[in-house]
C-alpha cells in the first residue's frame, strides 16, 4: 500500500485508465486536442455520425433534434383521393371549368331540361355511345371538345355534386359506363395517333420555351385513361357483380396487345424514350409515367399479389413454404433511435475522462479535488444520465470497480420503457446450399485434408461438433425460386435436343417482358435520365432534359404570390415524377424476378450500366428529413376539393405554412422504393457491393437512419450490413449502435461473418469479369427462349423423306434453264456412274 492509502493494484489500474484517457484526450488534464486527435473525431458536416451517448430508449440529445416516429404505412399506392389529385398540376386548375363547359354544350344538344344525375341508366348509356361516335370526327378542334366532355364525365360531373363523396360515386359510375361502351380502346387509338403526329413534334422542337398549351390534346387523353385505370383498379366490396366482371376483363385487356401487337405499357415506354431523345419535348411526362405505373400495377399486381404468387410458385416447385410473411413482419417493426451527432460524442468523451480522473483520487480527498477540477459539473444528474449508457463508441470502457467507487447506481427504467424492446429476432435465419458446401469444404480441409466437391451428406471423419453445425445449417436451409430457375436453364443449355421444349406460361409479366425486350436498355436509360432531372440534388444544366413542359403556364407569373404558387407546383411535380419512376422500377424488378431470374438480371444489369447505383446515392446525399417533411402541396387546390368548395383567398403566409401533415407520403414512399431498388441491385453481387464502398455510401446511408420509420431503416441497415466488413475496424468500433440495429432488425445468415473483416471475402473485385459472366448467361437465355430466327442450324430438324424432298418446288435461275442441256451433258451423261456402288 502507498502512503496515500491506495493499493498497488488500484494504482496500476488507475494508471492504465489514465493512459487510455490520454490516448483519446491528449493528457487528460483539459489540454486542447492536437490536429491528429481532432481528425479522429467524426465531423457532422462530412456526414459522419456515432452512436447516441444517451439512453437507448431516447433519441433527443443536445446535439440532435427530436425526431418522432412517423406513422407511415407502406402500400402499393396512397389514398385514392391523393392519387387523383397528383394527376393534375395546379397550373391546370382553369381547365376544370373548360371541361365542364364542353360537356354542357354537348349535353345540351341531347337533353335540355335535365341534369346528368337525373337521367336513368339507359339514357346514360345512349349518351356515352353518342360521345364515343363523336370522337371519330376528323376535325381536331371538334374532337378535342368531345374528349373534354368525356373527361368531365370521368371527373364525376362535379358541378352537379355537393360533396367529395358524391363526386367519387359519380366518378366510379361514369368510368365503368365509359369502359363498358368501349371508350378506352378508342382513346388508345387516338393516343397512338397523337404520338405519331410529326407536325406537333417538329413545332415543339423549334419552340424556345414549351408550356401547357403545347400538350393540350395529349393531356386530355392521358387524363381520361389515367382516371379510368386508377378508378377501376380500386376494389370496392360494394361494387356490382357486373362491375367486378368488367374489372377482370379490363385487367386482361390492358396486359394483352392492344395497338401494334404490343401492350399499352410498351407504347408508354416508347413515349418516354421519344421524349428523352429530344424528338417530342412537349410530351406531358408526369402523366405518361403515372399512367405507366398504374397500368403495370393493375396488370401485374401489387406487393400483396407478389407475395401470393411467390407462395404458389414455391408450392408448384415442391419447395418449403416461406418462413414468415415479410409484409406483416415489416409492418410490426418499430423504428430505432437515430445515431448521435459529433458534438454529443465529444461531450461524452469529456465526461468519461473526468470520471476516470476522479477514480485515481482517494475518496476522502474528493471534495478538495472538486474545488480545483476544471471539469466540475454544474448539474449533479449528468453522471447519473450517463450511467444508463451501454457505451459502444470509440472510447474504451472503464473498469466496473472503479465506476462503482464514484458513480451512483443506475436509475431504474419504468416498466413502460422495457416493453418496447424486442423479445426475439423478427426474421428466421436462412442458409444457402452454397454456404453449407463452403462450410463442409473448409471443415474437411482442416480436419481430414481432402475435399469432396458438392457432397453435403458425407460427414465421415469430421468431429461431433461439426455434425451438429451441419445439422443446424440444414434445418435453416432455404432454396429460392431463382436457384431452381438457374438450374433448369443450365440443363436446357447442356441438352438443347433431349431437354425438350420449355413450357412458358404467357402471363402478363411474360407478355410485358417480351414487349420491352428489344429496347429495354433504352427504356432504363430514359427513366434514369428523367429521375436525375427530377432529383432535388440535381443542378440545372443546359444539356439536361426539360421535365416541366406540363406544369409551366403560357404566361409566366408576374406577382410574388403567383411565383410562390408556381414554385410549389414545380417542386410537387418533380416529387410525383420521382414517386412514379421509383414505383415502376421496383415493380418491374420484383415481377421479373419471380417470372424468371434472368429477366430480372437483364433489367438490373442495364440499370447498373446506366449508373443507377451512384444516382440513387446522389439522391440520398441531401437533408433527407427535409425532403420527407417537405410541404409542397396546396390542399385547397387539390382535386376534388377544388371543384366542390369555394376556394379561399391564397396568401403568401398560407403557401409557406403548407399542410399539417407530419410527413409527405409520396416522398417517404419514393425513398423506401429507391432503397429497395438499391438492395435488389447489390444483393449477392460482390462487385456491386464494392461499388457502394467505393462511392462512400456509408455516411450517406447513416444520415437516412435519422428518419424514424421502421421499413426505411430496415433497408438502410441491409445496405450497411453488406458493406460493413469492408469499412474497417475503426468504422465498426465507432458505429456500434448501428451494428446493434443491424443485428436486431436484419435477417441473419448463420455463417455470414458480416460484422468482421475476412480475408476471403475481402478479395480483389473484378467488376468487368463478374458482369461479363452474368451477361453471357443472360444472352444465352434470351437467345434460346426469344430469338428463334438466329437459332443454331445444326439443331434444326432435317427432312429425310425422299418423296417430300423430291416433291418440293425449286425455283431455278433463268441462265440455268437456258443452258440445261449443256449441264445434263457435262454433269450427267459424260460421267460414268457405278450403279452397284450407288445401290450399296
Amino acid at each position: 500500500m502507498t502512503s496515500s492509502g491506495i493499493t498497488r493494484p488500484d494504482l496500476a489500474r488507475g494508471c492504465r485508465a489514465k493512459k487510455k484517457i490520454m490516448d483519446v484526450f491528449g493528457n487528460g488534464a483539459g489540454l486542447p486536442l492536437n490536429n491528429k486527435q481532432r481528425a479522429m473525431i467524426p465531423n457532422k458536416s462530412r456526414g459522419e455520425f456515432t452512436r447516441n451517448p444517451r439512453k437507448d430508449s431516447e433519441c433527443c440529445t443536445q446535439g440532435l433534434s427530436e425526431s418522432p416516429d412517423l406513422e407511415f404505412e407502406y402500400a402499393d399506392t396512397d389514398k385514392w383521393t391523393a392519387e387523383l389529385s397528383e394527376l393534375y398540376s395546379y397550373t391546370e386548375g382553369p381547365e376544370f371549368a373548360l371541361n365542364r363547359k364542353c360537356f354542357e354544350v354537348e349535353f345540351g344538344t341531347y337533353v335540355s331540361d335535365k341534369k346528368w344525375t337525373e337521367l336513368d341508366a339507359a339514357q346514360h348509356r345512349a349518351y356515352a355511345m353518342r360521345l364515343l361516335y363523336s370522337l371519330e370526327v376528323i376535325g381536331r378542334e371538334k374532337r378535342l371538345k368531345v374528349a373534354r366532355a368525356i373527361l368531365y364525365m370521368a371527373q364525376g360531373t362535379f358541378a352537379e355534386c355537393s360533396s367529395e363523396v358524391e363526386v367519387q360515386y359519380w366518378m366510379r359510375y361514369n368510368i365503368f359506363l365509359l369502359l363498358d361502351v368501349g371508350t378506352f380502346s378508342a382513346l388508345v387509338e387516338l393516343l397512338n395517333m397523337e404520338i405519331d403526329n410529326s407536325a406537333a413534334c417538329s413545332s415543339a422542337v423549334r419552340k424556345p420555351a414549351i408550356s401547357l398549351a403545347d400538350s393540350t390534346d395529349l393531356r386530355v387523353l392521358l387524363n381520361i385513361m389515367y382516371l379510368m385505370v386508377e378508378t377501376i383498379q380500386q376494389d370496392d366490396p360494394a361494387d356490382k357483380p357486373e362491375w367486378k366482371i368488367i374489372r377482370e376483363t379490363f385487367r386482361a385487356e390492358l396486359g394483352s396487345p392492344l395497338v401494334n401487337s404490343e401492350p399499352i405499357s410498351v407504347m408508354l415506354f416508347s413515349m418516354v424514350t421519344k421524349f428523352c431523345s429530344g424528338h417530342a419535348p412537349h410530351f406531358p411526362m408526369k402523366k405518361v409515367l403515372l399512367l405507366l405505373w398504374k397500368s403495370i400495377l393493375f396488370t401485374l399486381g401489387g406487393f400483396e399479389q407478389l407475395q401470393s404468387i411467390k407462395v404458389h410458385k414455391r408450392e408448384d416447385l415442391g419447395l418449403h413454404p416461406l418462413p414468415e410473411d415479410s409484409i406483416r413482419v415489416i409492418r410490426s417493426m418499430r423504428a430505432a433511435s437515430p445515431p448521435a451527432s459529433a458534438s454529443d460524442l465529444i461531450e461524452q468523451q469529456q465526461k468519461r475522462a473526468r470520471r476516470e480522473h476522479k477514480a485515481l483520487i482517494k475518496q476522502d480527498n474528493l471534495d478538495a479535488f472538486n474545488e480545483k477540477d476544471p471539469y466540475k459539473a454544474d448539474d449533479s444528474r449528468e453522471d447519473e444520465d450517463d450511467n444508463d449508457d451501454n457505451d459502444n463508441s470509440i472510447e474504451p470502457e472503464t473498469f466496473p470497480l472503479e465506476r462503482d467507487e464514484v458513480m451512483p447506481p443506475p436509475i431504474p427504467h419504468p416498466p413502460s420503457e422495457r416493453i418496447s424492446f424486442p423479445k426475439g429476432l423478427p426474421w428466421a435465419p436462412k442458409v444457402r446450399e452454397k454456404d453449407i458446401e463452403n462450410f463442409l469444404e473448409s471443415s474437411r480441409s482442416k480436419f481430414i485434408g481432402y475435399t469432396l466437391g458438392n457432397d453435403t451428406d458425407t460427414v465421415v471423419g469430421l468431429p461431433r461438433p461439426i455434425h451438429e453445425s451441419i445439422k443446424t445449417l440444414k434445418q435453416h436451409k432455404y432454396i429460392s425460386i431463382a436457384e431452381i430457375q438457374i438450374a433448369k436453364e443450365e440443363e436446357f443449355q447442356k441438352t438443347p435436343l433431349s431437354g425438350g421444349e420449355e413450357e412458358v406460361e404467357m402471363s402478363s409479366t411474360e407478355l410485358l417482358y417480351q414487349g420491352i425486350l428489344p429496347s429495354l436498355p433504352q427504356y432504363m436509360i430514359a427513366l434514369l435520365k428523367i429521375l436525375l432531372a427530377a432529383a432535388p440534388t440535381s443542378k440545372a444544366k443546359t444539356d439536361s432534359i426539360n421535365i416541366l413542359a406540363d406544369v409551366l403556364p403560357e404566361e409566366m407569373p408576374t406577382t410574388v404570390l403567383q411565383s410562390m404558387k408556381l414554385g410549389v407546383d414545380v417542386n410537387r411535380h418533380k416529387e410525383i415524377i420521382v414517386k412514379a419512376i421509383s414505383a415502376i422500377l421496383l415493380l418491374l424488378l420484383k415481377h421479373f424476378k419471380l417470372n424468371h431470374i434472368y429477366q430480372f438480371e437483364y433489367m438490373a444489369q442495364h440499370l447498373v450500366f446506366a449508373n443507377c447505383i451512384p444516382l440513387i446515392l446522389k439522391f440520398f446525399n441531401q437533408n433527407i428529413m427535409s425532403y420527407i417533411t417537405a410541404k409542397n402541396s396546396i390542399s385547397v387546390l387539390d382535386f376534388p376539393y377544388c371543384v366542390v368548395n369555394e376556394l379561399p383567398e391564397l396568401t403568401a403566409e398560407s403557401l409557406e405554412a403548407g399542410d399539417n401533415n407530419q410527413f409527405c407520403w409520396r416522398n417517404l414512399f419514393s425513398c423506401i422504393n429507391l432503397l429497395r431498388i438499391l438492395n435488389k441491385l447489390t444483393k449477392w453481387k460482390h462487385s456491386r457491393t464494392m461499388m457502394l464502398v467505393v462511392f462512400k455510401s456509408a455516411p450517406i446511408l447513416k444520415r437516412a437512419l435519422k428518419v424514424k420509420q421502421a421499413m426505411m431503416q430496415l433497408y438502410v441497415l441491409k445496405l450497411l450490413k453488406v458493406q460493413t466488413k469492408y469499412l474497417g475496424r475503426q468504422w465498426r468500433k465507432s458505429n456500434m449502435k448501428t451494428m446493434s440495429a443491424i443485428y436486431q432488425k436484419v435477417r441473419h445468415r448463420l455463417n455470414d461473418d458480416w460484422a468482421y473483416g475476412n480475408d476471403l471475402d475481402a478479395r480483389p473485385w473484378d467488376f468487368q469479369a463478374e458482369e461479363c459472366a452474368l451477361r453471357a448467361n443472360i444472352e444465352r437465355f434470351n437467345s434460346r427462349r426469344y430469338d428463334k430466327s438466329h437459332s443454331n442450324p445444326d439443331f434444326l430438324p432435317v427432312d429425310n423423306c425422299l418423296q417430300s424432298v423430291l416433291g418440293q418446288r425449286v425455283d431455278l435461275p433463268e441462265d440455268f434453264q437456258m443452258n440445261y442441256d449443256l449441264w445434263l451433258e457435262r454433269e450427267v451423261f459424260s460421267k460414268p456412274i457405278s450403279w452397284e456402288e450407288l445401290l450399296q
